[in-house]
């Protein structure tokens, strides 16, 4: 399996941004997906996850503000950003991991920038 992210732009606080995950390979091997992100200086955080359930559990930072989605691909998961803060600015990965920890992947990153 291999990721690939879109989306990162440069937008305005309070303004919106959809980010978008391509996995290809075998999609069917994917247990969880999840986005993270990494500010300049700062170590790699959770933003989001969504487990093949469904189920979806969210930073406290991004609650009420994010939301992660698969869409009718069963490749493609999406993050809808709103009310964008400066403090989200980073570098946005998409991971991957595999039924019975068989793999664990990630995308190479996209950059979002909120401008003040």
């Amino acid at each position: 399996v291999q990721l690939v992210e879109s989306g990162g732009a440069l937008a305005e606080t309070g303004g919106s941004l959809t980010l978008s995950c391509t996995a290809s390979g075998d999609s069917f091997s994917i247990n969880d997906r999840g986005w993270y992100r990494q500010a300049p200086g700062k170590q790699r955080e959770l933003v989001a996850t969504i487990a093949w359930s469904g189920a979806t559990d969210y930073a406290e930072s991004v609650k009420g503000r994010f939301a992660i989605s698969r869409g009718a691909r069963i490749n493609m998961v999406y993050l809808q950003m709103n009310n964008l803060k400066p403090e989200d600015t980073g570098v946005y990965y998409c991971r991957a991991r595999g039924k019975g920890d068989t793999f664990d992947v990630w995308g190479p990153g996209t950059q979002v920038t909120v401008s003040s």
